[in-house]
């Protein structure tokens, strides 16, 4: 008998349903059976998950070993997201807050707004607080009120009170832009009190998720020396984070301290390391079962400078002294307005830089605290002006024209110039020279720094030779230190109309000479300079990095070998002629009431170049032994007035570095039975130079410079000495 189609369909129906059923049987039995073991372990365990352990930092050190910044040990409060509960987020923050307060710890909040009512923004702050609308998705021109009401509901804090909800806030913010997850935990606060610590294991049953991490704090071992070269660390700006974001080989999060600036930032790649992972397993219950660390982290490298910590201090101290020297002493418009300045020591032969003082200056130890004194500060300590201000080289420049006079056959060092006190070249423009010298030659030129001799010889070799003989010896173009640094301009036609708009007029020709017009130079650039025609004129590309060894510094990873920058094209006569009259300034010239008597011949050149403010800087390059140079020094002293009263700074120095003993009185290292008259003597006596002086009055000949250049021999009897 034939099955009907509708009993067909219906067997079709119950064989599947079997089917399945019989499937979901044996899934079952396999679960209860089979796997029953596997699952219960599973169960035990809880969840597995990944977390990055930070690298140690490397550390700096001196050139001689000297730790400058090392790593201690410190302990942060962090919130693991695995472990914080979702629904009781704000309660144990609050209840982490009120525990700091009670124990006079801070805590990290960056929310730009007051903590208690009626709120405000903070001042100052418009680009966070601008940045906080943004996250919020709200207008620009958003009120405070409305700013917070949005906060609030955000992080749903309308039930708390409006203070404790602020302080809320305040962290919940600081989360979401650190991007908060799972594998990179959140720094609530760092280097907290070990008694708090205690107190915050105490309550480890009110504080799901948040745990003590011990990190490595870094430590500025020297104080306040050389804050300005070994830079800061900090957490990465929010502006910043896409550069870091892209950078996959360093493995950042928003939450990492990173170099802000100095060598910490420059070597950051080599000062992080790598970080390492760890697997960590916890069981139902949220107890650790199991912590195994995959990759260990590699700490960084160990950055040795070329710095001198000693002769950094040495640097440092007579630079401050000398400022204060003359203010205190000196005569109103003649160095008593004398505020900041700058120094750059650099080893001759190598490149390497010695030492780098900028004042005022700055206490890393106390920067956190001192930061808006020092931001709010018009004399900006935080500013290195060894390497990011530039200034008119004034006088110091005449070796440039006597190199280029001498190499490009303008002039010889017996070429005579007479100067009757007036260039009169031009009918319409007539610069001055301070003193009547008379007949005068290069090697008196340069010692007294006769203004008539340079006009005339940089009149004569033109400004196209001079501007290549400055670019040879570095002037306007990068060290090559590893550092931020401003390049500088050197005086020329092109310059001119660039900066200033201005066609070129032959008496420019006479200010670029003395060191005038629209050349400006940073105080490295003047002592590597310096270094150049110590050099003979070969020029070294500068370092402040000796070499780079491994955290435990059993070996080196990068070592440092001195490399020639370019070559001044130049007879080493021509270089005899010009150190021997920066030898003479320094015996019998402009330098003399200081180096005069010195056990070591020192060739040194003065300036007093011209600022807009009609009080004159202080411009001082030298370098010694004069004929087996060592090291090279610039000094720069704004509203200085004249180029010697930087002349004691270098004398310090040098007294430092070559072991000498000698009267000096910016430092209280020297003893009481020694003179100490030699900087009286520096600013009274005929020995001294003059403001460099000679307006550019012709609308043809000469530019509408302020005066600039000068006689740096006050006394026409004398010629400095």
């Amino acid at each position: 008998m034939k099955l009907n189609r509708l009993n067909i369909r219906r067997w079709i129906l119950v064989i599947l349903t079997l089917t399945v059923f019989g499937v979901f049987v044996a899934r079952l039995m396999n679960i209860q059976i089979v796997q029953a073991e596997e699952i219960r372990r599973s169960l035990e365990q809880g969840t597995i998950s990944t977390q990055t352990v930070k690298a140690t930092r490397g550390e700096i050190v001196d050139r001689n070993g000297l730790s400058m910044v090392s790593n201690s040990l410190g302990y942060d409060v962090v919130i693991d997201k695995a472990f914080f509960p979702r629904t009781t987020q704000n309660d144990i923050i609050l209840e982490l807050i009120r525990l700091f307060e009670e124990n006079g710890e801070s805590w990290i909040d960056e929310l730009p707004v007051t903590w208690e009512e009626p709120f405000e923004f903070l001042a100052d702050y418009e680009k966070e607080a601008a940045n906080l609308k943004a996250k919020l998705e709200i207008q620009d021109y958003s009120t405070v009120e409305h700013t917070m009401f949005r906060l609030f509901e955000r992080y749903q804090l309308e039930d708390y009170e409006a203070a404790d909800a602020r302080k809320i806030a305040g962290v919940r913010y600081e989360m979401e832009r650190r991007g908060f997850n799972n594998q990179y935990p959140y720094t609530f606060a760092k280097d907290i009190d070990i008694s708090l610590v205690l107190k915050i294991k105490e309550r480890s049953h009110l504080l799901s998720g948040v745990d003590i991490s011990e990190s490595a704090l870094r430590s500025f071992d020297i104080g306040d020396i050389a804050p300005h070269i070994v830079g800061r660390t900090g957490r990465i700006f929010e502006e910043d984070w896409p550069e870091y974001e892209a950078n996959k080989d360093g493995d950042y999060a928003m939450d990492d301290i990173v170099g802000l600036d100095g060598v910490e930032k420059a070597f950051e790649d080599e000062l992080r390391g790598k970080n390492g992972k760890r697997i960590i397993t916890v069981d139902a219950s949220g107890q650790t079962v199991e912590a195994q660390d995959t990759e260990l982290p590699i700490p960084g490298n160990t950055i040795v400078l070329t710095i001198d910590s000693k002769l950094q201090d040495t640097a440092q101290r007579a630079l401050a002294a000398q400022i204060k020297n003359l203010q205190e002493s000196a005569l109103p418009g003649q160095g008593k307005e004398a505020d900041v300045g700058a120094v750059a020591v650099i080893h001759v032969k190598t490149g390497q830089i010695l030492a780098l003082a900028t004042f005022p200056s700055y206490d890393q130890a106390t920067f956190s605290t001192d930061y808006r004194s020092l931001v709010e500060n018009e004399q900006r300590p935080l500013l290195n002006r060894a390497l990011n201000e530039w200034y008119a080289p004034g006088s110091t420049f005449k070796p440039v024209v006597a190199t280029a006079a001498l190499a490009t056959g303008k002039a010889t060092e017996q070429t005579v110039v007479n100067c009757g006190m007036v260039y009169t070249r031009f009918t319409d423009y007539q610069p001055r020279c301070l003193s009547a010298h008379g007949g005068i030659s290069l090697n008196r030129a340069l010692s007294v720094s006769c203004n008539i001799y340079f006009y005339d010889v940089g009149w004569n070799t033109g400004i196209d030779a001079i501007d290549r003989y400055a670019q040879m010896y570095g002037l306007g173009e990068p060290t090559g230190i590893e550092l931020n640094e401003v390049i500088g301009q050197r005086s020329n036609p092109q310059t001119q109309l660039e900066t200033k708009g201005e066609k070129w007029n032959n008496g420019d020709v006479l200010q670029t000479s003395i060191g005038q017009l629209v050349q400006h130079y940073s105080p490295l650039q003047l002592a590597n300079y310096a270094a150049t025609i110590a050099n003979r004129g070969q020029r070294m590309k500068l370092t402040i990095v000796k070499e780079i060894q491994d955290y435990a510094r059993e070996k080196t990873v990068k070592p440092s070998k001195p490399e020639v920058a370019a070559r001044v094209d130049a007879t080493p006569e021509t270089f005899e002629s010009v150190i021997g009259g920066m030898i003479t300034a320094s015996r019998t010239g402009s330098a003399s009431a200081h180096f005069g008597n010195y056990p070591i011949d020192v060739a040194s050149k003065t300036g007093t170049p011209e600022t807009s403010i009609a009080l004159p800087n202080s411009t001082f390059i030298c370098f010694a032994p004069a004929q087996e140079p060592e090291i090279a020094i610039a000094v720069v002293i704004e509203k200085g007035w004249h180029g010697y009263t930087g002349a004691p700074v270098a004398k310090a120095i040098m007294d430092e570095y070559f072991g000498i003993e000698s009267a000096n009185p910016l430092l209280p290292r020297e003893t009481e039975d020694q003179p100490a008259t030699e900087q009286a003597q520096g600013e009274t006596s005929g020995s001294g130079e003059s403001q460099e002086s000679g307006s550019a009055e012709g609308s043809e000949a000469g530019s509408q410079e302020s005066s600039g250049g000068g006689d740096e021999s006050a006394d026409s009897t004398t010629d400095g000495g």
